[in-house]
């Protein structure tokens, strides 16, 4: 069969149109960058030590400190009885762990894993984070119901602000004001940090049990992800929550992505990564990523935009547990790149 001149243009046209569309394709806002494997164990709050380039994770009976580059190297340091949260301490090689079982607050060296300090706290210490200044940390005593204060320099509890049980992640709203989940509540409470109590709470209707919350300082908005398949974005200033929106099931943390202006949500339960993009105060719901079941909890390396979420295989669920024994072998470090 023949083909006419102009049925040659019109085949030219519609190849031209096709590569035009695949060249306009959006790509993942991450894609699978391959994983780090690490010894088996629990795992909860996951950071990113931005001094020295250095992921870390609270890893039941330990901190693992991962040097991410072409090595992975993977290091355990401190004996924690159930290590809840850990965070960097400003201007040290020190790390600030939460121990849960015993009610303490731990001070690692970093390098060597040796304690520095051992700080009792109020009962099962969880989430914590540092001052803008860097001299205090507040860690949330999840089932004491209380925030403690800690000095950095003296290594003690100077003072605990009384709340009430279920506390979960915390954000500094204002070097004077900190907002914090309360997961039992369903609220956010907060805290009048230069007098050291309560001052009052936020509502989050719609939103059930929230854990993660991360903060927009350039819209002065919070975002809580909540256990329903919701997230709440949330004026803390105000006092007032501007819209509830949809995420996966199983979130555990939130981070702020300052970059690329979005508020990122691993879902462990979906096994996947929420990600709600801010324009302005307005709120935008992005196509969620695939990630794994069980990646609840993230830590972001803000130079390279990758993404670090711990994950495992575990055997079926015997009630009321919410799942079986890990399977051997199976913890590791989900890497995610960001896309252009």
């Amino acid at each position: 069969m023949r083909i006419s001149s102009r049925q040659v243009g019109m085949l030219a046209l519609c190849a031209a149109l096709a590569v035009e569309t695949a060249a306009a394709a959006p790509r993942p806002a991450f894609s699978n960058a391959g994983t780090i494997r690490a010894a088996d164990d629990g795992w909860d709050i996951v950071n990113w030590d931005e001094a020295h380039k250095r992921l870390l994770v609270a890893h039941g009976k330990d901190v693992l400190v991962i040097d991410p580059g072409q090595s992975a190297e993977v290091r355990s340091v401190g004996s924690i009885e159930h290590a809840h949260g850990v965070a960097a301490i400003p201007g040290t090689n020190a790390l600030l762990v939460s121990s849960a079982h015993d009610n303490t607050v731990r001070i690692l060296d970093e390098t060597s894993g040796a304690e520095v300090a051992h700080i009792p706290v109020g009962a099962d210490p969880d989430a914590a984070i540092v001052s803008a200044k860097g001299d205090k940390a507040y860690v949330m005593d999840s089932d004491g119901g209380a925030v403690s204060e800690i000095d950095l320099a003296r290594h003690v509890e100077t003072r605990r602000i009384a709340l009430k049980p279920g506390l979960e992640f915390p954000v500094l709203v204002s070097p004077a004001l900190l907002a914090v989940n309360n997961e039992t509540a369903s609220e956010i409470d907060l805290v009048d940090l230069l007098a050291g109590k309560a001052a009052g709470i936020i509502a989050l209707p719609g939103c059930e049990g929230p854990t993660g919350m991360a903060y927009d300082p350039e819209a002065g908005l919070s975002l809580s992800a909540c256990g329903n398949g919701k997230a709440a974005l949330v004026d803390p200033k105000t006092r007032q929550m501007v819209s509830l929106l949809s995420i996966g099931l199983g979130p555990d943390t939130a981070i702020w992505d300052g970059a690329h202006h979005r508020f990122l949500v691993p879902c462990g339960k979906s096994g996947t990564l929420s990600i709600i993009r801010m324009d302005g105060r307005k709120a935008v719901e992005e196509p969620s990523i695939p990630t794994e079941t069980s990646a609840r909890t993230a830590a972001l390396d803000p130079d390279t935009g990758r993404l670090y979420l711990p994950a495992a295989r575990f055997g079926p669920a015997v009630p009321p547990a919410h799942h079986g024994p890990m399977v051997a072998g199976s913890f590791h470090i989900l890497v995610m790149a960001p896309g252009s």
